[in-house]
């Protein structure tokens, strides 16, 4: 019973929040404004940062943008827009728009399958921004769970990886793909199949990063926990009905709030020490290291819910099972067979420190393809990092995505071209800071 009415209570305590928010955001503005003589003193200082650390953690975070507005090359200024130039009830495909971009008919097309475990697309805002100069980019903006209405149906796996080949049919043939982190697995069975029926849309290759592809390697606390309390007790204890007013009201999800809780728990005396010292630098006057902390949290506190039957059996297939690496993952009564691939090369990323996937469970891939030339093969695993250093920050951008464009432009058998001075700009903030995500990952590592 209790867990039938979760998400109403939760609901209905954000609401009955909203008037103290209101407060507190006001005070916030009253001893920040310079106007106010209190707000050069220390205890000014203090109620502004007590205040907005108030608000910012009662806060709901809508769904972020990805903000990427220009690419600079040698002092010239090319726009970046986004388009959506697919789209299903859960997924929306974008792609970033490079009109007159210097030498882009010979930068390959490259599908990025963004992950579908709580956080948006935008998660991926680094990786995007880090490729944009040097690729023709697509990415997967999956919909939120409690947006889409019940008459459209329960979104499961099987649906995951035909959404897949239906983007890839979609771009047509020579597309490069990336899946990060959990799209590893509906990624490589969607090639398989296409593999296997002699798609002519089959991708040029496949780029796989910190993916759940063999969770029995190196298994991490996250795997541990799945296969320990199996999937009766996720059925119990994570799933709830949306409720009134959103437009998926009725549909059974595994809530975003839940999620986030979870992702802080894994490691909260980091986040707690972060919001420590963002009260630190409020007070300090610090407005810099503040900001970095703001722009992290307005990423990572935006979560999404997802379809109970996609959260369950991806638990049950990917986690407790290991259907794919046994040979037993099925899509619609056909068997996934990963020796069918042939034609797609198959770059695996996997960080040292990583543990969400653990060392090994990406390159798993590689024992799976057996048919695809070694030629057409490459395994790096980045030191130093965590998991989320394998998609964003500098180690991503000065050691992984040079790797990654020489593997391309070999498949292609073309050699990489350089793209000399290129800068993404991003979106610009009131205060004239341009908004980056190429640090985040200093201030909490899942």
């Amino acid at each position: 019973m209790f867990r039938s009415y979760s998400y109403q209570m939760y609901e209905m305590v954000h609401a009955a929040l909203a008037p103290a928010r209101a407060v507190t955001d006001a005070t916030h503005f009253v001893f920040r404004n310079p106007w106010n003589p209190l707000s050069n003193t220390a205890i000014g200082k203090n109620i502004s940062a007590v205040a907005e650390l108030f608000e910012r953690m009662t806060r709901r975070y809508g769904k972020p943008t990805f903000g990427l507005d220009e690419i600079e090359v040698d002092g010239a200024l090319h726009p970046i827009l986004e388009d959506v130039v697919w789209s299903r009830p859960f997924c929306n495909l974008l792609h970033f728009v490079r009109p007159d971009f210097p030498h882009a008919e010979d930068q390959p097309k490259l599908l990025i399958v963004a992950p579908m475990s709580g956080h948006y697309a935008t998660l991926l805002r680094g990786t995007v921004e880090a490729l944009l100069p040097y690729c023709d980019i697509y990415i997967t903006d999956w919909t939120d769970a409690r947006l889409v209405p019940l008459a459209v149906g329960a979104f499961d796996l099987d649906d995951y990886i035909d959404y897949v080949r239906l983007i890839l049919d979609h771009l047509g043939p020579g597309v490069h793909t990336l899946g990060v982190c959990q799209p590893a697995v509906p990624l490589l069975a969607a090639v398989a199949i296409m593999e296997a029926a002699g798609d002519p849309n089959v991708p040029s290759s496949m780029t796989l990063m910190g993916g759940p592809i063999d969770t029995r390697r190196s298994p991490t606390e996250v795997n541990k926990l799945a296969e320990r309390r199996g999937v009766e007790w996720f059925r119990r204890n994570v799933l709830h009905t949306v409720p009134f007013p959103y437009p998926g009201v009725g549909r059974e999800v595994y809530p975003g709030f839940l999620q986030l809780s979870g992702f802080m728990a894994m490691n909260l005396d980091r986040h707690v020490n972060a919001h420590l010292e963002m009260f630190n630098h409020l007070v300090e006057g610090d407005g810099d290291s503040a900001e970095k902390h703001r722009d992290f949290y307005d990423e990572y506190l935006a979560v999404m819910d997802m379809d109970a039957a996609f959260y369950m059996q991806t638990i049950d297939k990917v986690f407790v099972q290991h259907q794919l690496p046994k040979g037993e993952l099925m899509h619609r009564g056909q068997v996934v067979d990963c020796s069918a691939i042939r034609r797609c090369g198959l770059m695996t990323v996997e960080g040292e420190r990583d543990d969400i996937a653990g060392v090994g469970q990406t390159q798993a891939a590689h024992d799976l393809c057996s048919n695809i030339p070694e030629s057409m093969k490459l395994h790096y695993l980045q030191l130093e990092v965590g998991h989320y250093g394998i998609f964003n920050g500098s180690r991503f951008r000065n050691e992984i995505v040079p790797r990654m464009r020489q593997f391309w432009a070999m498949i292609d058998g073309k050699p990489a071209k350089a793209i000399p001075s290129a800068k993404v700009l991003s979106a610009k903030k009131p205060n004239g800071a341009k908004k980056t995500t190429a640090d985040k990952a200093v201030l909490v590592s899942a």
